[in-house]
């Protein structure tokens, strides 16, 4: 008896090289407990859910690795604005939150990552989190939640807080919500700017006695880079080894702009590095291919809806292209970033990223964070190699279903966790008041 049959499937291959045909993939309890061909199959076998997966592919989930819950009401007022967005129009935004907006943004960030076949995300902090949490645990989706962590003198008064009691309000998230459900708390440094070196040592220890992760923004803006150079004399990754913060736990987000001393550091530690293409097209480009090669695991970004969205896809999309324009064609090599290294970081390599090592692969004994895209369609079909249209192609408008952890969390593209007729009514209400601005 299984919980879940998806027949006639087209599957990508666990180790993404391509796609296998007319399979059955079976779900019992939170784990792939049968991927086979359908010549092999027995139709009388009992499945609680039969879902008829023809021109469907069944492949991993995809993993935000760094989003901001937080910044889902910032949607279109970041772009073209003169830099640094950050404290001139994110960080007063954020200063303004309150618990009900933070359960709409939630709300909102919950309904775009299930319609795009996002099925777990890294958070990287805000205010209120709590509200956070509880939406994401009616959601369904796995994820990784942090605080807002700074201590930074002249914050607005609505969110400065001493060291002490921005250590406390990260344990207090994290006693509250580690490990209900499918979430687990991180704790995090906003910006090593805003974090006196007593925080940032504090955080980390605080983290690691307790066995999370510990996350930051780091080599974002030059302005970070020279903010360690003229205050110690050393760039922000030699900042943090000397002070002891770096490990195999801990998840940097952007890296633009590293050295090859800070390089080293990084694969000397297991750091894991998120990219967010979109969001960095304003700063700078990685050098995710140099990473790569040195066995670094690097994860895909939105950075949140004030930069783009929370599509996956259209990360996907612009970090291939980014990456041929601005390091393949100089070596002449079309494959700098291939396909399948791109789909990798957006499913596997997310889950790394996230500690669930046994999932991001369709294939027996793996954990069940599963959707499916829509093969037979205008923008993916025909296709001579899925898994190069996964990356030109595919939207998030062609993912149909989603399960985490084996259950159900979205048929057919109706959400079965959440009331997304309720939730845009709220977000009406919102966008009536944005229009009297």
């Amino acid at each position: 008896m299984y919980d879940i049959l998806f027949e006639n499937a087209t599957v990508l291959a666990p180790d993404f090289s391509g796609v296998l045909r007319n399979r059955v993939v079976g779900i019992t309890g939170d784990k792939i407990a049968l991927v086979r061909p359908m010549a092999d199959w027995h139709a009388d076998i009992e499945a609680a859910e039969r879902i008829d997966a023809t021109d469907m592919l069944v492949m991993p989930g995809l993993v935000d690795c760094h989003m901001h819950t937080g910044q889902q009401l910032l949607r279109g007022r970041v772009l073209d604005s003169l830099p640094m967005v950050w404290t001139r129009i994110m960080l007063p935004f954020e200063s303004t939150l309150t618990p009900e907006l933070m359960t709409l943004s939630a709300e909102l960030a919950a309904l775009e990552m299930i319609k795009s076949g996002t099925v777990a995300f890294v958070d990287a902090g805000s205010y209120f989190m709590d509200r956070a949490c509880d939406v994401y645990l009616q959601s369904g989706l796995r994820g990784v939640l942090s605080c807002s962590t700074m201590d930074e003198p002249g914050l607005p008064e609505s969110i400065a807080m001493t060291t002490e009691r921005a250590i406390e309000q990260a344990d207090e998230l994290y006693d509250a919500y580690n490990g209900r459900g499918l979430l687990r708390i991180a704790y995090a440094l906003r910006a090593l700017m805003s974090c006196s070196t007593e925080l940032i040592e504090g955080t980390a220890e605080h983290a690691y006695s307790r066995g999370a992760m510990l996350q930051a923004h780091m080599n974002e803006y030059p302005a970070e880079v020279n903010y360690t150079l003229q205050r110690f004399g050393i760039r922000p990754f030699e900042y943090l080894d000397q002070l002891h913060v770096l490990s195999e736990d801990f998840l940097a987000a952007h890296c633009l702009m590293l050295s090859e001393e800070e390089k080293n550091l990084i694969v000397d530690h297991g750091v894991k590095v998120c990219h967010c293409p979109f969001s960095n097209c304003a700063k700078a480009v990685p050098e995710a291919p140099s990473l790569r090669s040195r066995g670094i695991i690097e994860g895909l970004g939105s950075d949140g809806a004030a930069h783009g969205g929370l599509s996956l896809w259209s990360e996907m999309h612009l970090f291939r292209s980014i990456m041929n324009l601005t390091h393949g064609i100089q070596i002449a090599s079309p494959t700098i970033m291939p396909a399948d290294q791109v789909v990798r970081m957006a499913t596997e390599n997310g889950f790394k990223f996230m500690g669930v090592t046994d999932s991001g692969r369709v294939e027996e004994g793996a954990r069940a964070d599963l959707i499916t895209v829509s093969l037979r369609n205008y923008a993916m079909y025909p296709s001579g190699n899925i898994v190069n249209s996964l990356v030109e192609c595919a939207t998030a408008s062609d993912v149909r279903d989603m399960v985490v952890n084996g259950k159900m969390v979205m048929r057919d593209r109706r959400v079965l966790t959440l009331d997304e007729e309720a939730i845009l009514a709220k977000a009406d209400r919102y966008q009536e008041e944005l229009n009297k601005l």
